[in-house]
């Protein structure tokens, strides 16, 4: 697929005039000076674990000066930290983002380390009696109860102060050298007769041409690309994991899932009811690709099949029509989220381009409150389309976000994809509207290419994680055992008809390398976003009344209560099942239209 130009590059100028200006340098060092600042007093107000929990007018005064503190030095870190990292991200050879970034880490330990101070300090207070006395805990009331959770989940100060400290030089360390490495990677792709080296998030692109041999040979030559470079990518999987388990041993977690269950904000039961029901829908998702497989003429698909084009997705969209389309169904919606999608474009929120040095994938930062930048690779697929809208959803959900506290808004990965979801849905569901048959076929198809990433590719991203901490408990994996890991968990999941599969894609998912187990908030992400979607069209003006205040507080309560909000109860496998249903709906009427 040819990538349309000139695609647009995101303006950064609006909020500093370049990494190097007097503007920058001055909120860079002014950050800096507020971490020693909050250093200075959390000493004096003895901001650390308490051997008594007992609550006085003194204490809720020091709880109130150091929560105030804290939200103001995040809110401003957030903005500098943000900024540089669009430029580490769309430049691996920006040597000044890269040193700037790294500068900024060594700072960010010590604030590492007050944060973790601060929870130990409210974690061992008495919440309850805290809550009553105090305005500002009851407005953060959701973060001092879990603050008690992780509390007594601390190693002592000064492990938790050593950790810290190694984290830049360990699991910081190999998830940069990971970004790096990918980010810079080329693959050389025969197409047409023709040759072209071409940056990796073009070379995965071509996963969606129309030409099998194009996808074909960009596979083949991403498979090798990726293994002139597997020796040092197994050492940052295995350095990011030895790690990962250390710390969480030493944290005396169970497993290495149940710490991300507090910090996803759900409890097990719920993640259970998930799964099962994902498993469930596997069946239906293998008919799925075997029907897709048939309309391309295959008796099975490859997995660089697994994204091609069905029906008229053949189309090329330009930008501005990509732009257009979504202002129209975001209209549809409510004038806020189009007026707010404009203003996006208008003030050139969006790097688009693809371009070596340019990190794969999309994704959304929040720069000021309300503002953010979205990231992205766009290649003139309906699918990139469709990532605009995700992204741009997670910047409605900024918007939305825009007036809680830092600590407010800390929203889990479960939630976070709520917005982004809707608003993907909502394209989607625009687009099918006076649909051909053919369109109708290539919308479906690209709708379930997205629901076969998030429900059985994501479910086999963790059991591929949940194996790798298993092995790795005991020493460092090979690239053998780490491919023969990721191809078992694609076994698992994708069922036995497809050959070839990708056995590298533990070298492609920079999300091993971050939080552990960042994955099944996606698909938690993805059934909760429909099942929202759900309660809107049976009763748009009723969800719209709620809808944004619900975004807002997102970091201030559990799924299971948010949930609630829109009579969604998380806990019940039906919850998941139905929204799994909306997808099965469509896997048979694709099935009809390509029978």
């Amino acid at each position: 697929m040819t990538v349309p130009s000139p695609l647009p590059r995101w303006d950064m100028t609006t909020v500093f005039p370049s990494l190097q200006s007097p503007e920058f340098r001055s909120a860079f060092d002014a950050v800096i000076g507020e971490i020693r600042h909050l250093s200075d007093l959390f000493d004096r107000l003895n901001v650390r674990r308490r051997e008594s929990g007992s609550v006085d007018a003194d204490f809720v005064s020091a709880y109130e000066a150091a929560t105030g503190e804290l939200n103001g030095l995040m809110d401003r870190l957030r903005t500098v930290g943000s900024y540089i990292a669009c430029f580490v991200t769309t430049d691996a050879r920006d040597e000044v983002a890269q040193s700037l970034e790294s500068a900024l880490n060594a700072h960010g330990v010590v604030l590492d380390q007050l944060r973790t101070r601060y929870t130990a300090w409210v974690g061992t207070t008495d919440t309850q009696a805290l809550l009553d006395a105090s305005s500002v805990a009851r407005d953060h009331a959701f973060a001092v109860r879990k603050a008690a959770v992780l509390a007594a989940h601390q190693m002592t100060e000064r492990e938790e102060n050593l950790a810290a400290e190694l984290a830049p030089a360990s699991v910081i360390g190999w998830a940069r050298l990971h970004g790096t490495m990918t980010s810079l990677l080329t693959a050389r792709v025969p197409i047409c007769g023709d040759v072209k080296e071409l940056p990796m998030s073009s070379v995965r692109a071509l996963a969606s041409d129309a030409d099998r041999s194009v996808r074909k040979a960009a596979f083949e030559a991403e498979i090798e690309a990726w293994k002139s470079v597997e020796t040092p990518l197994a050492a940052c999987m295995n350095g990011v994991k030895g790690y990962q388990i250390v710390i969480r041993r030493n944290r005396a977690w169970r497993d290495d899932v149940a710490p991300t269950l507090v910090a996803n904000s759900i409890s097990e039961p719920i993640l259970d009811a998930m799964q099962q029901a994902c498993v469930e829908s596997f069946p239906d998702f293998r008919r799925y690709l075997a029907a897709k497989a048939r309309a391309l003429g295959l008796d099975r698909p490859a997995w660089y099949d697994l994204t091609a084009p069905v029906g008229s997705a053949t189309r090329v969209w330009e930008w501005p029509e990509a732009v257009e389309f979504i202002l129209t169904n975001f209209g549809r919606y409510s004038d806020r989220l189009r007026a707010f999608a404009q203003r996006a474009f208008d003030e050139r929120w969006v790097d688009a381009e693809p371009r070596v040095g340019k990190e794969g994938g999309a994704y959304c930062t929040g720069l000021l409150p309300g503002v953010s930048r979205v990231f992205m690779n766009f290649d003139g697929s309906f699918t990139s389309v469709s990532t605009l809208a995700h992204e741009l959803g997670h910047a409605y959900h900024n918007l939305n976000l825009a007036k809680r506290t830092p600590i407010q808004r800390m929203t889990p990965s479960t939630l976070a994809e709520t917005a982004s979801i809707f608003c993907e849905t909502l394209s989607f569901d625009a687009a099918l509207q006076g649909a051909s048959k053919d369109e109708r076929v290539a919308l479906l198809s690209t709708s379930l290419d997205r629901d076969v990433q998030t429900v059985v590719d994501i479910h086999s991203r963790f059991l591929f994680e949940k194996a790798v901490f298993e092995r790795r408990q005991e020493r460092d994996l090979t690239v053998a055992e780490l491919n023969g890991l990721m191809t078992d968990a694609q076994r698992q999941t994708y069922g036995p008809d497809i050959e070839p599969l990708h056995p590298y894609m533990w070298a492609v998912k920079g999300h091993y390398y971050g939080p552990t187990f960042y994955n099944y908030p996606y698909t938690f992400g993805l059934l909760f976003g429909i099942g929202l979607y759900a309660r809107y069209t049976e009763d748009p003006d009723r969800f719209r009344d709620s809808y944004d205040d619900f975004l807002s507080s997102t970091g201030m309560n559990d799924a299971a209560a948010l949930g609630k909000r829109f009579g969604a109860d998380v806990t019940d496998a039906g919850f998941w099942r139905a929204g799994l249903d909306v997808v099965r709906a469509r896997i048979e009427e694709f099935e009809r239209l390509t029978a």
